[in-house]
């Protein structure tokens, strides 16, 4: 089969494509503005990549047009297929019925950590020898890839989003993946571009919850208010929780460990250099998710002690001048806050410079910026990258005072962070997207400082 891909260098448009080009098919694909780290990836793939979406793609003719949800109405190509009357199907239904449909489905979803806690999931069963499939929004730096078919093994792990399928197919991505295992991370109002509230994603979230069979399990984060309304509403799968008493819980030892129990049963301890409470909580769903596919709670705590954490999740990216500068794709005041408090439990009193693009639509909404500022205060200094916002920054951040400083330059906002950072510095850069190459170029700026 051929398929060709429109909007391929999406994170989990290039993991079907990478898929779909391991499982034999003929792939091609185009974008807008073909981009790394996903062109790079699909281009060692041999997969031919198209800049745009010139209505002549047609031409290639392949078997089935696959959409991602960045084409909407008025796309030239789209318009073309429509007018044609052309084969064409959402990525999510062409990876169900294609490549999911006999697989144990591990599926994790949640507004934070799905990509982390995916990786760790699809780590563990790699490691207990079980070789899963996988599609997952980051690159594992246990695997180097975002996604591979796993034909021999029963298992595949999915990052399951919330976002909308396609412009034909307003339901959440995850419905069409009918998972056996789920991890419910967290759940918290995102998207608004796509939901009107935090009911209308319990909705969404509620859909999926219906569809886990019930010799499946549901691993759900207990403390979530969110989770315990989309459950209440109906559940007919077994639960496990994961940070309460009656579940799975994680406690830091004096000695560095982190012991974890279920059900105040102890079940081994966990020597690992990730930070934060948010990732233990992490951890904890992964472990659960994998011994219901059977592999066992040590076996799994030793897994996750090898685990190396994903791209641009607290990615040290360069030492410059005693200057640490990390990249992290936090775009919510949520995972904001927590990455912040992350790496402060780890320096201590260090300092510690944050620099902000508020990027995803929701943030380019102004959907958050009464509540940004407070995510901030860990920082002891905070830039933002305040081009191609439609709100003002300054005046949503000012509760900062001194520390905040907002630039729609880039230029401008790298020169400033050199002259303000000093050996010693912590430099976390927050984005979900490219940032205009800033790592880079902070660190080359760094350097002739």
């Amino acid at each position: 089969m051929h398929i060709h891909i429109l909007g391929i260098c999406g994170t989990f448009m290039g993991g079907v494509a990478a898929i779909a080009r391991e499982a034999g098919h003929r792939v091609t694909g185009c974008d807008a503005g073909v981009y790394p780290p996903m062109s790079t990836q699909l281009e060692r793939q041999g997969i031919d990549l198209i800049e745009g979406y010139s209505p002549e793609q047609i031409g290639l003719n392949p078997d089935v047009f696959v959409v991602g949800n960045v084409v909407s109405r008025g796309n030239l190509l789209m318009e073309e297929i429509l007018g044609r009357n052309l084969p064409y199907i959402s990525g999510p239904q062409w990876l169900s019925e294609n490549v999911l449909r006999d697989k144990w489905v591990l599926a994790v979803a949640g507004t934070h950590g799905k990509t982390t806690t995916s990786s760790m999931l699809a780590w563990i069963l790699a490691d207990a020898g079980m070789e899963p499939g996988f599609l997952i929004g980051g690159i594992p730096q246990n695997f180097g890839i975002s996604a591979r078919l796993g034909s021999d093994s029963p298992f595949f792990v999915i990052e399951a989003d919330e976002y909308d399928t396609a412009f034909f197919d307003k339901r959440s991505k995850f419905v069409h993946y009918r998972p056996r295992t789920v991890i419910l991370n967290n759940l918290e109002f995102d998207h608004a571009d796509i939901f009107v509230d935090l009911a209308a994603i319990e909705h969404q979230f509620h859909q999926l919850v219906r569809i886990v069979p019930n010799n499946g399990l549901i691993v759900t984060n207990g403390r979530d208010e969110s989770l315990q309304r989309v459950l209440a509403k109906g559940c007919r799968t077994p639960l496990e929780k994961v940070g309460t008493p009656d579940g799975w819980q994680a406690s830091t030892q004096e000695g560095g460990g982190i012991a974890i129990s279920y059900m105040d049963e102890p079940q081994g301890i966990l020597n690992w250099e990730l930070m934060g409470d948010h990732n233990r909580m992490n951890a904890l769903a992964a472990l659960s998710a994998a011994r219901h596919a059977g592999v066992p709670v040590r076996t799994g705590i030793e897994s996750l002690a090898r685990f190396k954490n994903v791209k641009r999740r607290m990615e040290v990216r360069g030492i410059v001048r005693g200057i640490t500068v990390y990249d992290d794709f936090a775009h919510h005041p949520t995972a904001i806050h927590t990455t912040l408090q992350g790496l402060r439990d780890k320096v201590n009193g260090g300092r510690i410079v944050a620099v902000l693009e508020p990027r995803s639509n929701t943030m380019k909404m102004g959907t958050w910026k009464e509540s940004l500022a407070g995510s901030l205060t860990v920082a002891d200094r905070v830039f933002c990258y305040t081009a191609n916002l439609g709100w003002n920054a300054a005046e949503s951040l000012q509760s900062l005072g001194s520390k905040i400083s907002n630039h729609d330059s880039l230029e401008q906002l790298i020169a400033a962070i050199v002259e303000t950072t000093h050996s010693g510095d912590h430099v976390l850069i927050m984005s979900n997207g490219g940032f205009g190459g800033i790592h880079e170029k902070l660190l080359k700026a760094l350097v002739v400082a």
